[in-house]
């Protein structure tokens, strides 16, 4: 028994080591044969009070794979940045796993969301082992709402959830930057995405601690297993709503709406349920 033990300890120990080994040779690249809808990252270009970015992608999308390319250069104004709203896309049939991202609201009903990934390679698909293994970099994708959440709800058919978050002005324009500079950073010095430490949620909790500080403890169930994130947001008071736990979750889901209204110029207004 006490052999076997030792062969046990031994084999880990010495696996840990090839593992250590293996990743302190990888380096992550900002040039590969990249999927079509990651193949150019988002840059920003700061000239307050306007923010012009370059790569916003609004693709048109009839499938996952049968699709348009667009990508867009596009200007906004930080004096009419007046919302934030926090998606959450369950997935894998296991309610822990989900993909987290956020959107900026502006005046006159424009919205653009950004949403942390990882960077695929051709024939690539997300793997958690793998992505404990530096076999992904990380990206900020800077994107249409119609192109992200449609995707996620009308063609990836998982269930979305559209929540408003409690914040001022001041702080979405701050976060907004936040993550813009992010985004110009990983373009200069890509980084690999880690399973546990470099993740959606991580880098939304890492900008939202940026603009207040220890505003979302980073050891919580809701960050480290995100398909539970929006009940830490709801704990924690970033939602607006009064709604209880049991019942946010009805309300602020939109599938129906982005099926519905998937061809619809005003989109971003029908999601949130905004008639005429």
């Amino acid at each position: 028994m006490r052999r076997w033990i030792q062969w046990v300890a031994g084999t880990v120990v010495t696996l840990l080591l090839v593992w250590l080994g293996f990743a302190a040779i990888v380096r992550p690249s900002n040039d590969r044969d990249w999927t079509i809808d990651q193949s150019r990252l988002a840059t920003a270009v700061v000239d307050d009070p306007l923010v012009t970015i370059r790569n916003v992608r609004n693709f048109d999308y009839k499938s996952e794979t049968d699709l348009t390319p667009r990508w867009e250069q596009r200007t906004y104004d930080l004096r009419e940045l007046e919302t934030v709203w926090f998606v959450v896309e369950p997935f894998g049939g296991w309610g822990a796993l989900a993909h987290t991202f956020v959107s900026f609201g502006f005046e006159n009903d424009e919205y653009v969301a950004i949403s942390v990934e990882i960077r695929k390679e051709q024939g690539e698909s997300f793997s958690p082992f793998r992505g404990l293994l530096r076999q992904y970099e990380l990206m900020y994708v800077v994107a249409d709402e119609r192109d992200l959440i449609g995707l996620r709800a009308n063609h990836r058919r998982n269930d979305v959830f559209l929540y408003p978050i409690r914040t001022t002005p001041d702080r979405a324009r701050a976060m907004f930057l936040d993550m813009l500079g992010r985004a110009n950073q990983l373009a200069a010095e890509p980084e690999h995405y880690n399973t546990l430490t470099n993740t959606c949620t991580t880098n939304l909790v890492s900008h939202v601690n940026t603009i207040a500080p220890g505003r979302v403890p980073r050891l919580q169930r809701g960050v480290i297993l995100p398909g539970h994130s929006d009940e830490l947001a709801l704990e924690l008071g970033l939602i607006d709503t009064d709604l209880s736990r049991e019942m946010i979750r009805e309300r602020f889901r939109i599938n129906e709406a982005a099926e519905r209204f998937a061809d619809d110029p005003e989109f971003s207004r029908r999601i949130r349920g905004v008639e005429e």
